[in-house]
């Protein structure tokens, strides 16, 4: 017999859910890269919206008074000024597109607790098709303003607030659709490294919106939101929520328990194995975070009795039920401060680089993809630390502790010149996401899938939400903040920042 090509034996060397778990990890990878692709325009246009207009460039900007005395707007009939696009052409544009910040952060806050609760009792594919169709729509509305002509200040706040409820729609969702398809084992690296579409989403959404901000900045909207509504399409066609959908292989990880899974129940009753055959070790990505039996084969070597029940057999955890579980508030409260200092970077670096480093809309959206190339590793090396050590929260503590001075330096290096700058944004993206990305994942489906909920899994999509409903309320509050300090100086901000880390290790 030929032997086989070596393509062939490599796809062959896979089994079936392997190569079904490979396509789900992609799959919503790709999912979550596109929402984030579509919230990072707002940051990237910001230099566009109101441009540096002052008589000369050569003078550092050190406050906002020095700035805005420096300003000489020449009005043009087309409702346009040199200094940017009306509203925002002003010299309170700081506050406005602070405000423009608050209103996507704030809604995206609100609406995380309730997406939570509404997505566990909803199919996972239907609503986050749904969400990702309407984040379509509601971001390329903010683009149309520029097509349109549109200077009110209440349509770009309005798009903002409507795109950040209907954003909540994704991270339970992927989350709940991960946790079913992936163990126990190496969950911290696994989630690491699938954590990394944040900054994968947001390094695209910096190219893809930094590509037109010069020409016709309404491009940086409507493409990333023609890309995601694509995905929602592709999510509604490719996406399956359940390892039961298709019939996986499973395996039990106790002799006799009862695993509730949101849809359905079933009783596992083993004989006694001998001693060599109960002390063999499982593999560990077969040890499911949520386990079910409906339309799932289990291959054992003695009698199993297996009940099932109706897909109504447990009911939602509730939000005080939630709340309830060792850990919850504590890592919710943790996170709350993290994801402040993430947003505040997310959401206000290119406008900083372009003060400083005095560069163009473009080149200072590039140069700020830097931090989330920083975050990937970041997110990457928490995993694998806390796995290692097997102690979520004392990994987050340690890189916290580190991100406080390192933000320090980031202050006082980034103005000695670009390739100081560079360094520090690498460094300062592995510790600042580093703890935001292990809070939301890992630890979220290690709450979700706690001891305490005696095998009830529907708590994940809620646990999730409260999590990162709670970090979304410091993600609204940073960004605010900063527009509100930024005109006395940047130093400032990054005092701030550090304040915000010191009080994220306390908690």
């Amino acid at each position: 017999m030929a032997q086989l090509p070596p393509g062939i034996h490599f796809i062959t060397s896979f089994s079936r859910d392997q190569w079904y778990r490979a396509f789900i990890f992609s799959l919503t990878f790709l999912l979550y890269a596109s929402f984030h692709l579509s919230r990072k325009p707002i940051s990237i246009v910001k230099g566009e919206l109101h441009k540096h207009c002052s008589a000369s460039h050569e003078v550092e900007v050190n406050s906002y008074k020095e700035y805005a005395a420096q300003i000489q707007p020449v009005k043009k009939p087309s409702n346009i000024s040199q200094c940017g696009w009306e509203p925002f052409d002003k010299n309170n544009y700081k506050q406005l597109l602070g405000a423009l910040d608050y209103s996507f952060l704030c809604a995206y806050a609100i609406g995380m607790y309730l997406s939570g609760i509404i997505g566990e009792r909803l199919p996972i594919r239907y609503y986050l098709t749904v969400g990702m169709l309407a984040s379509g729509l509601f971001t390329a509305m903010f683009g149309l303003g520029y097509f349109y002509n549109i200077h009110n200040l209440w349509f770009y706040i309005m798009a903002q607030i409507a795109n950040g409820l209907v954003q909540t729609t994704g991270w339970p969702s992927v989350v709940t659709c991960i946790g079913n398809w992936f163990g126990k084992g190496r969950r911290g690296l696994i989630m690491g490294i699938w954590n990394s579409h944040t900054s994968v989403g947001n390094i695209l959404g910096s190219l893809i919106a930094a590509y037109w901000v010069s020409t016709c900045w309404g491009l940086s909207f409507v493409m990333p939101g023609v890309i995601i509504a694509v995905m929602g399409i592709v999510c509604f066609l490719f996406l399956i929520e359940h390892p039961k959908d298709i019939s996986c292989s499973c395996t039990p990880s106790s002799s006799s328990k009862t695993f509730l899974n949101g849809t359905s129940r079933f009783r596992v009753q083993m004989p006694i194995l001998n001693a060599k055959e109960t002390n063999k070790p499982q593999d560990p990505e077969m040890q499911h975070l949520l386990i079910d039996s409906e339309n799932c084969s289990v291959s054992l070597n003695s009698s199993t009795v297996v009940t099932a029940e109706g897909r109504h057999g447990t009911s939602a955890i509730s939000f005080l039920g939630a709340l309830r579980i060792p850990g919850v508030i504590e890592f919710s409260l943790c996170l709350l401060f993290a994801k402040l200092v993430s947003y505040t970077f997310l959401f206000w670096l290119p406008l900083y680089i372009t003060n400083v480093e005095h560069l163009d809309a473009r080149r200072a959206g590039d140069l700020s993809t830097l931090f989330d190339v920083g975050g990937i590793f970041g997110g990457i090396l928490a995993g694998l630390i806390s796995d290692r050590l097997e102690k979520r929260a004392s990994t987050c503590g340690m890189m916290l502790l580190l991100a406080a001075p390192t933000l320090y330096m980031f202050s006082a290096v980034s103005k000695m010149g670009l390739e100081a700058t560079v360094v520090m944004l690498l460094i300062s993206g592995a510790l600042v996401n580093g703890p935001y990305a292990l809070i939301t994942t890992a630890v979220s489906a290690d709450l979700g899938t706690h001891k305490s909920l005696k095998g009830n899994a529907r708590a994940l999509s809620t646990v999730t939400a409260i999590i990162d409903g709670t970090g979304s309320v410091g993600a609204a509050l940073g960004p605010l903040l900063a527009g509100l300090i930024s005109p006395s100086g940047w130093n400032n901000v990054f005092y701030m920042l550090m304040v915000a880390d010191a009080c994220a290790l306390l908690v």
